[in-house]
This record gives C-alpha cells, structure tokens and sequence, in this order.
C-alpha cells in the first residue's frame, strides 16, 4: 500500500493512508486527503482560500480517476463549492459524463448536498487587490485588460499551484486525484491541466499514475501526465518516464525559465518519484511499516544545453 502527494498534500496524507489501512480503497483515499487540502484556508492554491480570477471569483478545478476501470471524472470553473475532488468523482459515479463545468459543475455540487459558501478569504482578496492596483479601474475586453492578464499570470509564485495525491490500496488498486483553484488572476473560465484527463492527471493498474503541479497550459498541449504512463508501459523507471515527460516541455519553444512543471508519479509495483524543473522542491509519501508521511526531494530536470 502507497499514498503519494504533492507537499501540500501533507496536511491531509495521513487521513489518506489511514482509509486504506483501514481496508478502504485507492479512490477512498485520494478523495479524503485531497478534500482536507481544499478545506485549508492557509493553501492559497486550492479549495477555500484559493485565489481569485480576474474578477475577484475563486474557480476550482478538479479530477479524479479510478485506475481499475480508467473511468474518471472532472469539473472545472466550479464557483462556490469548496470540495471540487467530490464533485468530480460525483462526476465520475453519477454521470454518463468525464467533465462538467461552469453552472453544470455548480448545480451537481448542490444536488449531492454540499452547502455553498463565498470560498474567497480575506487574505487571498488582498493579493488580488495588490495585484490590480493602479491597473484598471474596471474590467473590459480591450487589449490594456489582456495584456494584464498576461502579466499577472506569468508570476510563478502565483501561477502554478495544485495538490495531487496516488494512491495503492490492498487490493493493488490505483487512483488519482487533482485539485486547483488555478492561476490568480486568471482569465473567467479559464482551465488548466487539472481537470484534462491525460494532461494533470492519469492512473491506470497495469502500469501506473501521475499527476501534475504547474504550467497546466504546457501540460495540456504535452499530454503529459499520460506520457508519463506511456513510458512506465514501454518498460521505463518511474524516474526516467517522468523526466522524459518534462523534457519535452522542453521542446515547445518557450523560454527555459517559463516551463514550470511539478510530477509526482508511482509504478503499479509501488515506486516512486517526485520530479520538477525547479531546486528545492518537494513531496511527501508513505508506505507499508511507516508510522508518519515522510518528505523526498524531486528530481531536478534541467532544460537541454543550448546549441553552439
């Protein structure tokens, strides 16, 4: 058995390992820790707390994929429901559907009898109102509103956020779950990666599960969480299929230092990685004979050296 988590996940991966020790399943386990995260208003990057979109709105995003069937589920631009992992997986069990979003996303919410609240807290509405200081007075679809857009999304320490959680239950069952409020500032309606099977997020039984922090754009147009399992399927460590997967980001052209990328990912036999395109980051996992989570430090994946 094996929970792994992005290091935001650390406030909820002991409940997470704690179902599956219980006899629980993989599903189970990733929904509950993940749900802890969005409930903690001090993580500015996912559920209540998170931060606004351009319009001072908090959107979630959110998917959740059970690894035995590969059936998942997914919401995005969900307004006013902090637990967006369980809508999703009421997606997931409850509809014909992979994805709902926007007001569909919001009355599903409803329907399964979680209670609505105002999910921004007040010291999330500073940073944004710190943001669009001396910008706009109000907002307009003209070229002075989208050029800001750009500038106030391409701040990484505002832009790439998200908590991702594996998991292995007794049965040899895996599961994945993604959880974001996304980018501040981001434009209305805007989803990343998170709640895009194959993009944020993938797990499958014969081969693995990974699950992505960052440009969610970059792992949108890559595919990356699927390459990730592509790889583990050719017979690659758990460590390189990650490492491939973010070298090819890489090769789409943007500058080096925009490509932020975070993975964490697992193989079906229980190894596991954590790799990143920046220095001192982190994840947490635990596993069979632990008493507590512990913390590992990703593999650094450096861009290609520039050709003379």
């Amino acid at each position: 058995m094996l929970v792994v988590a992005s290091a935001n996940g650390s406030v909820g991966i002991d409940a997470a390992w704690d179902v599956i020790a219980a006899g629980g399943s993989a599903l189970d386990a990733v929904e509950k820790g993940t749900r802890l995260v969005e409930d903690n208003p001090d993580d500015h990057t996912v559920g209540y707390g998170g931060y606004p979109n351009l319009d001072g709105v908090v959107e979630l995003d959110a998917s959740i994929m059970d690894g035995s069937t590969r059936e998942a589920g997914a919401v995005g631009a969900l307004r006013g429901y902090r637990a967006a992992i369980t809508v999703a997986r009421a997606v997931l069990e409850r509809l014909p559907h992979v994805l709902v979003v926007g007001d569909g996303a919001a009355r599903l919410a409803g329907e399964i009898g979680l209670e609505p609240e105002d999910l921004l807290t007040e010291a999330a509405d500073e940073v944004y109102r710190a943001g669009l200081a001396g910008t706009l007075p109000e907002h307009s679809l003209g070229a002075r509103m989208l050029a800001l857009v750009a500038s106030l999304t391409s701040d990484p320490e505002r832009a790439a956020g998200t908590v991702n959680f594996l998991a292995i239950d007794g049965q040899g069952h895996l599961a994945s779950a993604v959880s974001t409020s996304g980018w501040a500032w981001k434009f209305p309606g805007r989803l990343g990666d998170s709640p895009v099977i194959g993009a944020g997020n993938y797990c499958d039984d014969r081969y693995g599960a990974a699950a992505c922090t960052g440009f969610g754009e970059l792992a949108i147009r890559a595919s990356t969480a699927r390459t990730v399992i592509a790889g583990l399927a050719a017979g690659k460590s758990v460590v390189d299929s990650a490492t491939s997967a973010v070298h090819e980001l890489y090769d789409m052209g943007m500058p080096p230092e925009r490509v932020v990328m975070h993975l964490v990912a697992i193989d079906r036999d229980g190894a596991h990685a954590g790799v990143s395109t920046r220095a001192d980051t982190s994840y947490v996992y635990r596993a069979d004979g632990m008493s507590a989570h512990d913390q590992l430090p990703r593999v650094v994946v450096e861009p290609p050296a520039a050709s003379s």
